[in-house]
């Protein structure tokens, strides 16, 4: 019998080392330049956009650093991350592997990080209007991505350049960037989500001041803003390059310490360890059993 409850034991608990969850949750949000286009330029002969493969080694792979799947699964992350994401474009590069390898950097005891990529290129912001199909999916990912534990600690935005083109959707920025804010708030019953927003270093068209000024201009609580501005871009002059968006990921990095009560004290429990349901079911019966029995032996 005592054999019997270490096998169950020690399957359960090997069960449970092999499925890692994340402890800090963080969505990535916005346009390409959250997606990624670092590294990726257009062939010149044939226009096909490409991905040179370069990682840089601040946004290297980590066993404590995980990103939600397209199929809603967490996986170990690693670039690109938006790839089964914004799956219609070329991804490359982007700030959020930069970010989470900089706080585990400069918070070694912060605890395992969980990426939830929701971003998509060519996005205005009216097309994140409640109601939208980028809306609810960020709802809905950000809504899996909490239901096993772990605690979300920010939404990384960053779009706007597709706002850039229309002067009435540069004029009527700022109000439809309050009401999503505002509206995803209260849908994820988190009223005071912090949210850190970066302010265009580019657009695609001449009222880029415009959408900056919105930007800069938000006045809303636990709203940062970041700004881009005069960050290396690639030859397109819209998309920022791998450098730039490393470091877009460690500003955002100081952004969100700087945020966060101090001294920093989280955890380090990368593992949630004994949650199946069926090692409460077989265990327990067991348990008593063995106490019953064990000083009758």
């Amino acid at each position: 019998m005592l054999s019997l409850l270490f096998l169950v034991l020690l399957t359960q608990a090997n069960l449970s080392m092999s499925e890692q969850l994340p402890q800090n949750i963080f969505i990535l949000a916005g346009q390409s330049n959250m997606a990624g286009r670092g590294g990726v330029v257009n062939n010149t002969k044939n226009g096909i956009a490409s991905w040179d493969g370069i990682v840089p080694v601040q946004c290297q792979p980590n066993p404590s650093i995980l990103r939600l799947s397209a199929s809603l699964t967490w996986v170990q992350a690693h670039e690109p991350l938006h790839a089964d994401i914004d799956y219609n474009k070329t991804n490359g590069v982007g700030p959020g592997m930069s970010f989470a390898n900089a706080i585990l950097t400069k918070v070694p005891n912060f605890g395992s990080i969980g990426l939830v990529p929701c971003a998509m290129g060519g996005t205005s912001i009216s097309e994140w209007a409640k109601g939208g199909f980028l809306y609810d999916q960020l709802v809905r990912r950000t809504q899996f991505a909490l239901q096993r534990g772990g605690v979300i600690r920010a939404m990384l935005w960053y779009q706007g350049e597709s706002d850039t083109q229309i002067r009435e959707d540069a004029d009527a920025y700022k109000g439809r960037l309050d009401r999503f804010f505002i509206n995803l708030r209260t849908d994820l019953g988190f009223p005071t989500l912090p949210i850190i927003q970066v302010a265009l270093a580019s657009g695609e068209g001449p009222y880029v001041e415009i959408v900056r000024n919105a930007q800069l201009g938000i006045n809303l609580p636990n709203v940062q803003c970041v700004d881009a501005k005069g960050l290396p871009l690639e030859p397109d002059r819209v998309h920022l390059t791998t450098p730039a968006q490393v470091q877009l990921g460690q500003a955002l990095t100081d952004a969100f310490l700087q945020s966060l009560p101090s001294p920093i004290h989280i955890a380090n429990n990368s593992y949630r360890r004994f949650s199946n349901p069926m090692f409460h079911f077989l265990i327990g019966p067991l348990l008593r059993f063995v106490l019953l029995i064990v000083p009758f032996a």
